[in-house]
């Protein structure tokens, strides 16, 4: 796979922007430790196998997630990637079916098996007598990822119309979503509207986008304004938390009222500004430092299989905690933050990384059938709606998994969304 990535990785053209693709892959790098490192699983003396979480085990913990919760770091390269295909594609005078088309068999393509193969582990599990509830929590833990999918899915089918909003109105178009987020929230914790909470999940996730475009366009001010970006992002996120009063943690704690990313507040749209910031300014020495063979090989080679690496990698997490219950608890028993539980946390994702590893090269060679086929199109409708379904199935796969009560022992309407969405997407056209 090195020679692979190597061989690639030479033949990089040197327009590239090899930056924007590090930030991708160390994202999504920081994004699978800060799961593993987040996630406590024991089983307290006489009890059952207990999912823990260390932020509600140990709070202080929260505070890390300010450098752990970097999805907003890959919404803007996503910003920059897709406001540069874009452009090329008006360009080339390609349809944006052609477009979305290709943009989404890469997002939808590597999830399919992973959603087929837990649907068999639900039917083979309610077969042999394993309770729903403990197929239901496993998947769960599993599939959290893909909520990422079902957001990054819905942006990327406005970028036509996000896109067109930058060209017009240019660093305002960010500012417009920044003001409907500064809304929503105003309406949900001031007013008592909390529904209009749900709708942060387009102003927020839009508006850090939004930053991608600004990057791409040579718009941001780069490095000289980056400590704007930076101590404007920050201090409004320290005045939310100290002042307003929204929560400490940038990731969902169990139990907790609100989260300040399910659905996202403005503390995440503050963190997003000041991760901007923060990417901004150290553009240039980074892309100094990519233009080493090493560096620039390794960020190939997690990109080429970075989909299957995000989607997979709490399945074996999952694997490897059931297989240690079956085997007596090993590593179990150890109460979560102790002294000792730390100190056996390089072994837990020593024993994470290696499975992941085998998972990899089986599962990546759906992500690359994906790229291969970006060419093939489909009809703008069939893309859109297929996207559609894939979201609500995921979603509602995210928040409840995938167990069921019923005969099947498999939830069929989410399920059954995310495999007909992804149908009409892959399915050639004629």
């Amino acid at each position: 796979m090195w020679s692979r990535a190597r061989a690639l990785a030479e033949r990089t053209p040197a327009t590239r922007n090899r930056y924007v693709d590090f930030l991708r892959a160390a994202s999504i790098t920081v994004v699978v430790l800060g799961h593993w490192l987040v996630a406590a699983p024991h089983v307290p003396e006489g009890s059952a196998l207990v999912l823990g979480d260390m932020l509600s085990e140990s709070p202080w913990t929260q505070w890390l997630t300010w450098a752990l919760q970097v999805m907003p770091i890959f919404f803007i390269v996503g910003g920059f990637a897709n406001g540069l295909s874009w452009a090329a594609a008006k360009r080339d005078d390609k349809s944006y079916s052609e477009w979305i088309g290709a943009r989404l068999r890469r997002l939808v393509g590597p999830l399919v098996p992973l959603i087929l193969i837990w649907s068999v582990l639900a039917v083979v599990g309610r077969a042999a007598g394993v309770a729903p509830e403990a197929v239901r929590i496993g998947s769960q833990a599993a599939l959290i990822p893909t909520w990422f999918l079902a957001v990054y899915i819905m942006v990327a089918i406005a970028v036509p119309v996000t896109h067109w909003l930058f060209q017009r109105m240019g660093s305002l178009s960010f500012g417009l979503f920044a003001a409907g987020a500064v809304m929503m929230d105003v309406g949900a914790f001031r007013l008592g509207l909390s529904g209009l909470r749900w709708a942060n999940y387009a102003f927020i996730w839009l508006g850090v986008h939004q930053l991608g475009y600004l990057w791409q366009a040579g718009r941001s001010g780069g490095a000289k304004n980056a400590g704007w970006w930076l101590a404007a992002g920050l201090g409004a996120l320290v005045a939310l938390v100290g002042v307003a009063g929204y929560p400490v943690s940038m990731i969902t704690v169990p139990g907790e009222a609100v989260s300040n990313s399910r659905p996202p507040t403005l503390a995440m749209f503050a963190l997003g500004i000041s991760q901007f910031g923060l990417v901004s300014s150290l553009e240039a020495p980074f892309r100094r430092w990519l233009n080493r063979p090493a560096p620039w090989t390794a960020t190939v080679l997690v990109n080429g299989t970075i989909m299957t690496i995000y989607l997979w990698h709490l399945t074996a997490m999952v694997v490897v905690i059931g297989v240690a219950h079956v085997l007596g608890d090993v590593g179990l028993r150890l109460t979560p933050g102790t002294a000792s539980w730390w100190m056996a946390r390089p072994i837990w994702l020593l024993v994470y990384g290696l499975v992941l590893a085998m998972v990899v090269p089986l599962m990546g060679r759906f992500e690359q059938t994906a790229r291969k086929g970006t060419s093939a199109s489909v009809p703008a409708w069939r893309a859109v709606g297929g996207a559609l379904g894939v979201c609500i199935g995921v979603a509602l796969l995210a928040l409840g998994g995938i167990g069921s009560t019923g005969p099947l022992g498999v939830q069929l309407v989410p399920v059954t969304a995310v495999l007909g969405g992804a149908g009409l997407i892959l399915a050639r056209a004629p």
